[in-house]
């Protein structure tokens, strides 16, 4: 059967754009071998556009932040159409640093995204411990966020798969030519490029996931954002007792656990958080995050034919799920293009699209 739309992947991105384009009253149909089971399951679903902020990144930054604005709207109307909730919290993040170093290196950024007129704080290691009792004594300083948020991903999934109820089919889509509908979505993620000569590559992420003593919720409230050491690492809580801990970034396409790897972030989280020592270790996992040239999404018509590609969105999919999802559904619908999404666009790598084209890729 034709369908209005195909969605070619079945993460956040491609599990919201589908639910959208549905609320809009379009046939829908999401194609993945494996729903949620990629880059999403290994994301730790921080909404944090203010200290995730980076240099030269102004022009992302501001779709971050237009993206996070919407996810408490996005995430109630979630929320009530599926029945399941999505881990939401807005407790802020605390940037912290262990060394004299460390300092400057977190002060450097927090200055420049205050220069943005993002809303960070800078804080003494007493307002942190303050904040966060468990905080590590040596630390000596960082900042407050207080407009960041997060979500549980691997809820949001379970969350849009009830709320698009059965539309998802799980098969691989290798040929776009044989998918039947109107419009095709290409949200595959790393396996966008295979599809549509787009330069996606992957960046391999490890991260942990940690569980406090005997069911109990972890010690701590706050995202916690370190620098330890020269070593960077994200700490992020749960209420349900699990901290995700992360997350390596490797210029690598195998999915291999290392020793390596472990040790990185358990030294690092252990030193800004001892009490850490004592969780259990309940998992590590590999995810690959979908990078481009830029480090921006790519998001818009692959002229002539019929397809959209919503891929290329790095570490940053789920804060731009609500915002990716909007505009492509306001695209099929109208066939413009959202002016906040107008300088991501696939026409930024023409020459890639065309070399893709010399070599027989799929357009």
């Amino acid at each position: 059967m034709t369908v209005d739309v195909a969605v070619v992947g079945g993460g956040v991105i491609g599990l919201a754009i589908a639910w959208r384009c549905a609320r809009r009253g379009l046939r829908v149909r999401v194609y993945d071998p494996s729903p949620g089971q990629g880059a999403s399951r290994a994301s730790a679903g921080m909404l944090a556009p203010v200290s995730e902020a980076y240099f030269g990144e102004a022009e992302l930054t501001r779709l971050l932040v237009a993206s996070a604005d919407r996810w408490p709207a996005f995430r109630a109307e979630l929320e009530a159409a599926a029945g399941v909730e999505v881990g939401y919290r807005d407790e802020g993040t605390l940037v912290v640093a262990l060394t004299p170093d460390d300092l400057a290196e977190a002060e450097r950024l927090r200055a420049y995204q205050a220069g943005l007129g993002l809303p960070i704080e800078a804080l003494r290691p007493g307002q942190l411990r303050e904040r966060e009792p468990l905080l590590s004594p040596r630390l000596r300083g960082g900042a407050y966020a207080a407009a960041d948020r997060q979500v549980d991903p691997r809820r949001l999934v379970a969350a849009l798969r009830a709320a698009l109820d059965g539309t998802v089919e799980p098969r691989a889509v290798t040929d776009l030519s044989e998918v039947d509908a109107e419009v095709v979505v290409v949200a595959a993620g790393c396996g966008s490029a295979a599809l549509t000569g787009l330069p996606v590559r992957p960046v391999k992420g490890q991260i942990l996931r940690l569980r406090a003593p005997a069911g109990a919720p972890p010690g701590f409230r706050h995202v916690i954002r370190g620098y330890a050491d020269g070593r960077s690492v994200y700490l992020v809580p749960r209420a349900d007792g699990e901290v995700v801990v992360g997350a390596t970034a490797e210029e690598r396409r195998d999915s291999s656990v290392t020793a390596g790897g472990v040790l990185d972030l358990l030294r690092a989280a252990v030193d800004l958080v001892p009490e850490l020592a004592e969780y259990e270790l309940a998992e590590a996992a590999v995810g690959h995050r979908p990078g481009t040239p830029d480090n921006a999404p790519i998001v818009g018509w692959l002229e002539p034919d019929r397809t959209v590609v919503a891929t290329g969105h790095f570490r940053h999919g789920v804060v731009l799920t609500p915002i990716t999802a909007d505009a492509v559904a306001d695209l099929v619908c109208t066939g413009e293009v959202p002016s906040v999404l107008a300088p991501f666009g696939p026409s930024r790598f023409a020459s890639s699209l065309v070399d893709a084209g010399r070599s027989g890729g799929t357009r």
